[in-house]
């Protein structure tokens, strides 16, 4: 990728992290990035392939942020949870990409084009950390009756809900990566360890069943 399309892309995401996705206007993001709007024109065709290329490279820059010290190889389960973690953190780059990718998420409501596009990368994401769970089964350190995909989707949701209440300031850094340490405890019990007891059902609730 050339300089200036780096640049282009670094502003868009500025722009959508502060205004969101209806903020960018091409002439506004011409004048963040220090650019001519035929520049942008000319290495993103319109705004609907801006918008596509400003997704992918939000998506890259988070796989390259949030890169655990753990080698997948030796301790899957653990580069999972630092994988995680790693999205809550008090990082310039770390807030705007976290910014910018809830405005997006909130955007694809009405966008069916760029809900298929944020629908393909969440996709990957999970894939990527139900492939770690497996390997963390086949490891040894995870219970073998953990259903991968379904607590790899539950985790990834948790991170992007307690990203926007932290980002909000409806909680804190600290509490938000506590919250995440105890719902992967939860999830990827060790072997012989299972997790908690299931909720009860509403038809449990209505009968009054006990244990």
């Amino acid at each position: 990728m050339s300089d200036r399309r780096t640049l282009i892309l670094q502003a868009a995401t500025r722009v959508i992290a502060r205004r969101g996705v209806r903020g960018l206007r091409v002439e506004e993001l011409a004048a963040e990035a220090k650019v001519s709007t035929a520049l942008i024109y000319y290495h993103f065709g319109d705004r609907a392939g801006l918008m596509r290329r400003t997704l992918e490279f939000i998506s890259e820059r988070a796989e390259r942020h949030t890169e655990p010290s753990v080698s997948p190889r030796s301790d899957p389960r653990a580069h999972l949870e630092q994988m995680l973690l790693l999205e809550l953190q008090d990082a310039p780059t770390v807030r705007e990409n976290s910014a910018a990718w809830g405005e997006l998420r909130a955007t694809a409501v009405f966008e069916p084009e760029l809900r298929e596009q944020l629908r393909d990368s969440t996709y990957e994401w999970v894939e990527y950390a139900a492939g770690l769970i497996r390997r963390a089964q086949e490891a040894g350190t995870v219970d073998e009756d953990v259903i991968a995909a379904d607590s790899a989707e539950r985790l990834t949701t948790l991170v992007e809900g307690l990203s926007e209440r932290w980002l909000s300031g409806s909680t804190s850094l600290d509490r938000a990566r506590e919250l995440l340490r105890g719902a992967v405890a939860s999830e990827l019990p060790l072997p012989g360890r299972p997790g908690p007891a299931p909720a009860p059902t509403a038809g449990d609730r209505r009968t009054g069943a006990q244990d």
